[in-house]
């Protein structure tokens, strides 16, 4: 129980990613496991800030933070990637590269992502003014078996975040709170 795992989240920019992967390594550490979260922004800020957002660029950012999580999970802590990772092929190759993933798709459809949007980034993808915009003028693709899906426009975060723990203890990965 207490061995490390790869906690992937992965969804289209602004469904609450983030936000789940902070609200889950908080409950993580107050059960007392190690955890590390790779957020895709910061990653990007500090890890892959030579990469632009062509497809093989996206794809080694996500081999990078995938390679990350193996080491730190494999050192049995908790690794969190809250990275949109929009490419199937690419999740599945890093799933194949861990011995214990779960894959978590914030499911969030896009008129609630542009109505939520306070940086106003799906506006201006939508104008045309934000070139490979995940979502809008670059493709997302959805997993097709993840470990659970997470809808955020329609459960608030205290429900996604029960629902998460509850399919990490499902799964065996952490242990049942007492």
């Amino acid at each position: 129980m207490d061995g490390g795992f790869t906690l992937w989240l992965t969804g289209l920019p602004g469904s609450g990613k983030s936000t789940l992967a902070n609200l889950a390594a908080r409950e993580l550490r107050r059960r007392g496991y190690r955890v590390e979260i790779l957020d895709g922004d910061e990653v990007r800020t500090h890890l892959s800030k030579d990469l632009g957002f062509s497809k093989a660029d996206r794809d080694a950012n996500i081999r990078r933070i995938g390679y990350v999580c193996k080491l730190l999970s494999r050192n049995g802590v908790i690794a969190i990637s809250a990275a949109i990772s929009p490419y199937r092929e690419i999740r599945d190759e890093v799933r194949r590269d861990h011995q214990r993933f779960v894959e978590v798709y914030v499911k969030c459809p896009l008129e609630k992502l542009v109505e939520r949007d306070t940086k106003g980034l799906y506006a201006r993808a939508l104008r045309g003014e934000i070139p490979s915009f995940t979502g809008v003028s670059d493709p997302y693709e959805e997993p097709l078996n993840p470990e659970l899906v997470i809808e955020s426009a329609r459960d608030d975060s205290d429900t996604s975040l029960k629902r998460l723990i509850g399919k990490l203890e499902e799964l065996g990965y952490i242990a049942k709170a007492a």
